[in-house]
């Protein structure tokens, strides 16, 4: 169901990227987009550029949807649990280098000295 969803979300990216570079720019940036659409045109420049708009518009609503799909099916895959829990862990479990000798551990579970040395 996941892969599904990603892969419609990610069709949906793909359009929309399509359809804000088809449209006609508004302003002069760079002097492209320009263009005229005549009176004879079957789809003159303003009814291509409502249908566009529109088109995009529905394809930002499917993408909007997607993504809270997406995180929802994120979210139920995790079991809540604490964050304290990998604190509990003791400090003998830990390991140690190999070139090293395990250090001593008293009562308590703390190490008698530094398991780095001062000097290095």
């Amino acid at each position: 169901m996941e892969q599904v969803v990603l892969v419609i979300h990610l069709m949906l990216a793909l359009g929309i990227i399509a359809l804000v570079l088809l449209q006609r720019s508004e302003g002069g940036g760079l002097g492209v987009g320009g263009g005229g659409g005549g009176m004879g045109n079957l789809a003159g420049a303003q009814t291509t550029a409502n249908a566009l708009t529109r088109m995009t518009a529905v394809f930002a609503g499917c993408f909007f949807c997607t993504s809270l799909l997406l995180a929802i099916l994120a979210g139920t895959h995790s079991q809540p649990r604490s964050i304290l829990a990998g604190l509990e862990a003791p400090v003998a479990a830990m390991t140690v280098p190999s070139d090293e000798e395990p250090l001593p551990v008293e009562t308590d579970g703390a190490p008698s000295r530094p398991a780095v040395p001062v000097g290095e």
